[in-house]
C-alpha cells in the first residue's frame, strides 16, 4: 500500500513523502495513528493544503523533545535491586521501570521512546536509549547496583562482580592448583 508520511518516521521517510509499506503496518499503525494517510489524488492535495500546519506542529514538537533532552543529556540514574554474589539481578530491568525511574525525576518519557531491546539483568553501568522524537535520541546511564553505597563505587569505576570486589581476593593471584590438584594423594588412606 502506498502512503503519504504526516511526519517523519525511522528508517522509513521524510514528511510528505509517497511510500510503499505492507498493508498491515499501514492498516494497524500508520493510519490509526494518524502518521500517515492512503495515497490518492484528494489525500494529496489534503496534504499540500495542510503541510505548513503539519511542520509547524512537528517543529513545536521537536523542540519540546530537544528541550527534554538537553535536560537529560548527561545525566546518571541509579537504580537500587536484589541480586547475588556475582552480579547476577533477582529480577530485571524493563522499559516500565526505566520509565517510572525517569518519571520520579520529573521527566515524562513514554514506554514506547525507551530502546531496550533486552531487559537489563546484571549491575553494573548501562546505556539506555531514547527516542523523544524522530530527530532527537540521547542515551541516559543507568547505574544498577545492591545499595546505593555500590552505586557510588561503581560510578567511580570499581568492579563490583570480580572475585576482588566480592570476596576480597586479588583474581591475578588465584591459581587453578590452589583449588584442585589431582596428583596430590590424600592424607590417611595410606596404609
Amino acid at each position: 500500500m502506498e502512503v503519504i508520511l504526516l511526519e517523519r518516521i525511522a528508517k522509513l521517510g521524510q514528511m510528505g513523502e509517497t511510500v510503499k509499506v505492507r498493508d498491515g503496518f499501514a492498516r494497524n499503525y500508520l493510519l490509526p495513528q494518524g502518521k500517515a494517510l492512503r495515497a490518492n489524488a484528494a489525500n494529496k492535495s489534503r496534504f499540500e493544503a495542510e503541510r505548513a500546519t503539519l511542520e509547524a506542529r512537528n517543529l513545536e514538537r521537536k523542540s519540546e523533545a530537544q528541550k527534554v533532552a538537553d535536560a537529560l543529556s548527561g545525566k546518571s540514574f541509579v537504580v537500587v535491586r536484589s541480586a547475588g554474589e556475582t552480579g547476577q539481578l533477582y529480577g530485571s530491568v524493563a522499559a516500565r521501570d526505566v520509565v517510572d525511574i525517569l518519571a520520579a525525576e520529573g521527566f515524562n518519557v513514554s514506554r514506547n521512546q525507551v530502546e531496550l531491546n533486552q531487559p537489563i539483568k546484571s549491575i553494573g553501568l548501562h546505556q539506555v536509549t531514547l527516542h523523544l522524537h524522530a530527530e532527537v535520541e540521547l542515551a541516559v546511564e543507568l547505574n544498577v547496583a545492591r545499595s546505593a553505597e555500590e552505586a557510588e563505587r561503581q560510578a567511580k569505576g570499581e568492579s563490583l562482580t570480580s572475585a576482588d570486589a566480592i570476596y576480597g581476593v586479588d583474581e591475578d593471584a588465584l591459581r587453578p592448583e590452589d583449588f584442585f590438584n589431582p596428583d596430590a594423594e590424600l592424607e590417611g588412606e595410606q596404609e
